[in-house]
């Protein structure tokens, strides 16, 4: 995926967040883009805040927007379930309506847009890969199979596992990500804080979370992916 940005776009500015967070305001929930996207053979996920609610199954708190997973040449799947919206490419403080070809090749996030109200509803990830083996965009010799990074809720719904969720989440480390993983991290197995923190020493060495993966938290029967995963 290019490293340059394309020309063109709208520039978000600060002043333009209030307004950009009210058209998130309708966005889908889990269920509904699973409905839309039942049947599809691309290993999609629901990744981010949305993708801890799944793992805990309970709410944890409220939720801007919705963002899903697709590899990046598997995106055309997606996007032949949404007919009637529009894909807005997404990256450096900037909008591309209606993005082309070229625009998408060199972004890698798309917002789903109601053509008729302006409201988003989905952001959709365009996730680097090779082949079924699932690349990390923050450091790509990680590699793992989609079968251990996509975990299922009971009635189906997939999402990333909280350890690739979480890793996406430390680089920012804002107050909600700093409460997403203290609401996820007891219910977390062994083998998952361990992955976490095998993932955390490579791509952000020294991160505060690494304490406080240290102890070891009580074990579930769930499966626990990324295990193998070391420094």
């Amino acid at each position: 995926m290019s490293e340059l940005r394309p020309d063109g776009g709208i520039e978000v500015t600060p002043a333009d967040l209030e307004r950009l967070e009210m058209r998130w305001a309708r966005s889908w929930d889990p269920s509904e883009v699973a409905e839309r996207l039942d049947g599809i053979d691309a290993p999609w996920a629901v990744a981010a805040g949305w993708a801890l609610e799944l793992f805990l199954g309970k709410p944890m708190r409220a939720h801007g927007d919705i963002e899903i997973a697709v590899p990046a040449a598997r995106f055309g799947e997606v996007r032949e379930r949404f007919p009637e919206y529009a894909f807005d490419a997404v990256g450096d403080h900037r909008i591309w309506e209606d993005a082309s070809a070229e625009v998408l090749a060199a972004t890698h996030q798309t917002w789903v847009r109601d053509r008729e109200t302006g409201d988003y509803l989905l952001d959709v990830f365009r996730e680097p890969h090779a082949d079924d083996v699932w690349v990390c965009r923050r450091d790509e010799t990680i590699r793992l199979p989609y079968a251990d990074v996509i975990l299922r809720t009971a009635d189906g719904i997939p999402y990333l596992a909280p350890e690739i969720v979480l890793l996406f989440k430390a680089k920012g480390l804002r107050d909600k990500d700093q409460a997403d993983f203290e609401a996820a991290r007891p219910v977390m197995t062994q083998r998952q804080c361990e992955a976490l923190s095998g993932l955390l020493s490579r791509v952000h060495p020294g991160h505060p979370w690494l304490a406080g993966l240290a102890s070891q938290p009580r074990p579930r029967k769930a499966r626990s992916p990324l295990a193998a995963v070391r420094p």
